[in-house]
C-alpha cells in the first residue's frame, strides 16, 4: 500500500522483505503519487517483478511522468471508482478522492478488517509522535495541506459515512483505532470551514512597537471581559503555520498592521494570502491600522477578503496615527462591547422578521425538531434553521452557509 520517500528506499525495502518473510507480494496499490509516497514504485517493481501495480487512470499517467523508463507492460491493474479487488479473505474497495489533495488520490477500504487506508487523510505533522495529542498537529497539517479543498473532503466524508470503519491508517500519521468519531468530526468541521471553538486570534505586525502595543492592549481587554480564548501572534516572529491554523480554529480574528508602501507589511500580506487561498470564511474580523501620514492598511486588508464568504466585519476599526494615544485606548476599551451591542440589535430585528414569517400553523405542521447535544435543528420547507445554545451567551448571530440559515448565540460581537 504505497511506498515511501526516496531517502528511505533501502530501509523500506528491508522492512517489506522482513514482513513478507520469504513470500512474494501479489500487488502494490498506489493511492497517491506525491513523491513522499511514490518515490520507490520503480524500486519495488525491480525488486518484485511479478507483482501487479494497482492504480487508477490518472495515477498511471503520473507514473509515466515520474518514471519514464519504468515498464509496467502486463504488470498493472487499472481500477475505477467503487471497484473492488478480492484477495481471498480480504476484499478491498477503492474510493476516488480527487483533490484530497491531488487529482489522482483514492482511498482503500478493507471490508474484512474494516480498515480505511486514507492516503493523506487524517494525517498530521510528526507522524511517529503517537503519544502527543492529535488535534493540534492534525489541524495544522489539514489547513496547510488540504485546507483549500473542503468541498472535496466533504464528499469523501459522505462516502466514509456509509462504511463500517474501525481503524484508520493514514500515510502521514499514527494508526487510529479508538474514538474515531472524534477525528471524523474534526475533519467535518475543518472541511466545512466552521469555527471549532469560540475565541479570538489577534495577529499583528509591528516595526517600532506601536502596533504591537495596540494589539496586546486589545488582547488584555478581551481577557478581562471574559473572552474564552485569546491567542496573540507576532507574524514576523511566530510560527506562521500555527497562526493560520488558529485563525481557522477560532471564531474571530483581529488583524493589526501598519501601512507600508501604501499597502500592508509583508508578513501580514503573507498571512492573509495564506488564509484566503485556503478558503477562509464564516468568521468575524476586526481591524487595527497604523500609519504616520496616510494610513491605508484597513482598506487594503479588507479588500484582500473580498472573495471570502460569510465574513462579518466589526462596526468600527481602530486607527492609530504613529503611536497609541488615549483616544485609541478608549476605542479599544469599548470596541468589542459596542460592536456586540450594535450587532445584537441588528440581529434581533432579523430574528423577529424570520419568526413573523412563520405562522402558528406552519410551526405546528412544518417544523420538525431534532436534538443533537447542544444543537436543535428545525427544518421547514426544505430550509433549515440551526440553533446552537452557548453558555452565558446573549446575542443571535446569523450566517447563511450551504443553503441553510444558521442561528447561534454568541458571547460577544467579537
Amino acid at each position: 500500500m504505497d511506498t515511501v520517500d526516496a531517502n528511505f528506499a533501502d530501509e523500506w525495502l528491508e522492512n517489506v522483505a522482513k514482513a513478507l518473510d520469504g513470500r512474494k507480494p501479489d500487488y502494490l496499490i498506489v493511492q497517491h503519487m506525491e513523491p513522499d509516497h511514490s518515490a520507490n514504485i520503480e524500486n519495488f517493481v525491480k525488486a518484485y517483478p511479478e507483482a501487479t501495480v494497482v492504480a487508477n487512470t490518472k495515477t498511471f499517467a503520473m507514473m509515466k511522468n515520474f518514471f519514464p523508463k519504468m515498464d509496467l507492460a502486463g504488470k498493472k491493474l487499472e481500477v475505477k471508482d467503487g471497484e473492488s479487488l478480492t484477495l481471498g479473505k480480504h476484499v478491498l474497495t477503492f474510493v476516488f478522492a480527487p483533490m484530497v489533495h491531488w487529482p489522482e488520490v483514492m482511498v482503500t477500504y478493507d471490508s474484512t478488517d474494516k480498515v480505511l487506508f486514507a492516503a493523506d487523510g487524517f494525517g498530521k505533522f510528526g507522524a511517529l509522535d503517537r503519544e502527543e495529542p492529535w488535534d493540534d498537529e492534525a489541524r495544522r497539517y489539514f489547513i496547510g495541506i488540504v485546507g483549500k479543498y473542503g468541498l472535496q473532503v466533504q464528499k469523501l466524508l459522505k462516502v466514509a459515512g456509509t462504511l463500517d470503519i474501525q481503524k484508520i491508517c493514514s500515510l502521514h500519521g499514527p494508526v487510529l483505532t479508538e474514538n474515531l468519531g472524534h477525528y471524523i468530526e474534526k475533519y467535518d468541521i475543518w472541511s466545512s470551514y466552521r469555527p471549532e471553538e469560540e475565541g479570538v486570534v489577534v495577529a499583528y505586525t509591528s516595526v517600532y512597537g506601536n502596533t504591537k502595543k495596540a494589539a496586546e492592549l486589545l488582547a488584555d481587554k478581551l481577557k478581562e471581559k471574559g473572552c474564552p480564548n485569546v491567542v496573540v501572534y507576532d507574524l514576523a516572529r511566530d510560527d506562521m503555520s500555527a497562526a493560520v491554523a488558529d485563525a481557522f480554529r477560532y471564531s474571530k480574528l483581529v488583524l493589526a498592521t501598519l501601512t507600508y508602501n501604501a499597502g500592508i507589511y509583508p508578513f501580514m500580506q503573507d498571512f492573509i494570502n495564506r488564509l484566503t487561498e485556503r478558503s477562509f470564511q464564516n468568521r468575524t474580523i476586526g481591524l487595527i491600522e497604523n500609519g504616520s501620514w496616510a494610513p491605508t492598511a484597513a482598506k487594503v486588508m479588507k479588500g484582500m477578503f473580498e472573495k471570502s464568504k460569510n465574513i462579518t466585519w466589526t462596526e468600527n476599526n481602530v486607527k492609530v496615527m504613529s503611536a497609541v494615544k488615549e483616544e485609541n485606548v478608549k476605542e479599544i476599551e469599548h470596541w468589542p462591547k459596542n460592536s456586540a451591542n450594535k450587532k445584537l440589535e441588528r440581529e434581533e430585528r432579523i430574528w423577529e422578521k424570520c419568526s413573523a414569517g412563520l405562522c402558528e400553523r406552519q410551526r405546528q405542521r412544518s417544523l420538525s425538531f431534532y436534538s443533537f447535544g447542544k444543537k436543535i435543528l428545525w427544518s421547514s420547507g426544505g430550509s433549515r434553521i440551526a440553533l446552537r445554545w452557548v453558555k452565558k451567551s446573549r446575542g443571535l448571530n446569523f450566517a447563511k452557509a450551504c443553503g441553510r440559515l444558521f442561528v447561534s448565540e454568541t458571547a460577544s460581537g467579537f
